[in-house]
């Protein structure tokens, strides 16, 4: 990619993923849930640092590095005001539609209700298209909705109407957890999804 770099870095002890995106021509960087082992994260971010963390949604998995990577690097906190409560530290907010600029590069805020009320994916159309869902989105199925009917529906429809029916197949998107996978090898498996209800 000419645009923009994208470092995944896994850990522990939930195998999570955080995503270091940085603009290859002004080297600003934002980074994608700080989930844990925060000496790993700011090691990754280093030397040239983050203007800010975006959090996905607000299970603990998802942040528990997140306030000694706000303290140590001075970087906003971002996630959408429904799960914003429940994250130790936001200094703002991301509603669906809003925009993130790192560097010369735009993220595009997604909001996808179902795995919790305020989870939020990030898509940045250049180069292919690239995709950060947090726990929204996986390989081989859509989140985690606990055997809620209604919050399955929710995902389910929002991962529907918001990614497949408008993104195309070439699209790579990045979980909170586990591989990459591509927009386009996912979409068959839709009917199947939709049939087993999780």
């Amino acid at each position: 990619m000419t645009g923009l770099e994208i470092t995944k870095l896994s850990v522990g002890p939930m195998d999570n993923n955080a995503y270091l995106v940085r603009c290859r021509t002004t080297g600003d960087a934002l980074l994608i849930d700080a989930a844990n082992e925060a000496p790993r994260l700011l090691e990754l971010v280093e030397p040239q640092g983050i203007f800010a963390v975006v959090t996905t949604h607000r299970h603990a998995d998802h942040w528990m590095a997140l306030q000694e990577v706000v303290d140590a690097t001075g970087a906003q906190s971002l996630a959408h005001p429904a799960d914003a409560p429940e994250i130790p530290v936001v200094t703002s907010t991301l509603t669906e539609a809003d925009t993130v600029r790192v560097g010369d590069c735009t993220l595009e805020v997604i909001h996808l209700v179902g795995h919790t009320p305020g989870s939020i994916a990030l898509y940045y159309a250049g180069e292919g298209g690239h995709l950060f869902t947090g726990d929204s989105l996986f390989p081989g199925g859509v989140g985690n909705t606990h055997g809620s009917k209604a919050d399955f529906d929710s995902l389910f429809h929002d991962v529907t109407t918001k990614l497949f029916d408008r993104l195309p197949d070439e699209v790579t998107f990045y979980p909170g957890h586990g591989k990459n996978s591509t927009i386009g090898a996912e979409r068959p498996s839709l009917p199947e999804w939709r049939a087993r209800g999780w």
